[in-house]
């Protein structure tokens, strides 16, 4: 495995893999990797030539300084993991490598089609510009066949889509696929995450209560009489039961348009919690056995 750190090394790496007529994986990251990024990993290694990952904490998404401070770094176990699950190159650049003072200094602007607007957004200005800045750097830098992202970041996902979609019109990223891959879960059921390292073994107990929630609302959703309000309400005021936890918001969508829906047929549940100070993000799919 190849640790590559400047764009122009990047970019004759991907040239030379293109003219070997060689399909390429991307999987884009920001580091402290667990085993929610490494069925990634895995999954890109199986369905493609080559596998990129980007190790790359992306300061134009984070809206708080202290927050981009606090994130866990570690490159050299990153790359230990990647090593043994068969990723061929890492791109670890530093901000000065991939922006310019000016791109660094101002706002990346773009149409989200309103998908900006609620819940990550809505509490996150200007979080999800960082996003499309630096994933649609990548696309342009690699090129790739197939990238590949969690769906625990869900409306991320949404808009990346939506980011792709429009770019792909106009014939910026070729036939590029975006593979949804599934939230990978600890025995317990807590949502794998990066975070998860600033928790203590008592705050990860706690944190708990956030996905075991989740899953009871699959059957408070089938109950005689159940509406989304209640539902929703039933959510939040049973995780802020638990001490240690505050919801931020529990807004149940539409998975396609992301805006509030009365229905849980095509429905997700998006929540962000606090535990301490550590913000953790989940999310459940209802079904249409729900009313």
């Amino acid at each position: 495995m190849q640790i590559i750190t400047t764009k122009q090394e990047l970019q004759q790496m991907v040239t030379a893999c293109k003219n070997q007529n060689k399909t390429i994986g991307l999987v884009p990251t920001m580091g402290a990797l667990h085993q929610g990024h490494a069925s990634l990993v895995r999954r890109a290694v199986s369905e493609n030539d080559v596998c990129f990952v980007s190790v790359f904490v992306n300061p134009t998404q984070f809206n708080n300084k202290e927050d981009l401070a606090k994130y866990p770094r570690n490159i050299k176990r990153d790359a230990e993991l990647l090593s043994t699950i068969g990723a061929q190159f890492v791109f670890a650049p530093t901000p000065e490598e991939m922006y310019s003072a000016e791109e660094m200094n101002s706002t990346f602007q773009f149409d989200f089609a309103g998908l900006d607007s609620v819940m990550e957004g809505k509490m996150r200005p200007g979080h999800f510009n960082g996003v499309v800045q630096v994933v649609s750097r990548l696309l342009y830098l690699v090129r790739p066949d197939r990238a590949y992202f969690g769906e625990k970041d869900f409306q991320q996902l949404a808009i990346i889509h939506h980011m792709v979609e429009r770019s792909s019109m106009a014939g910026t990223f070729g036939s590029l696929q975006v593979i949804d891959c599934p939230i990978v879960r600890e025995q317990s059921g807590l949502a794998l995450s990066s975070r998860n390292e600033r928790l203590s073994d008592a705050e990860k107990q706690t944190a708990l209560a956030i996905s075991q929630t989740l899953f009871r609302s699959l059957e408070w959703a089938k109950e005689p009489g159940a509406t989304v309000a209640a539902v929703q309400q039933r959510v939040i005021d049973t995780i802020n039961a638990v001490e240690g936890l505050e919801v931020e918001y529990y807004e149940i969508v539409d998975q396609s348009t992301l805006l509030p829906t009365d229905t849980f047929r095509h429905a997700i549940g998006c929540v962000t919690v606090y535990c301490g100070p550590v913000r953790l993000i989940d999310n459940i799919k209802y079904d249409a056995d729900c009313h």
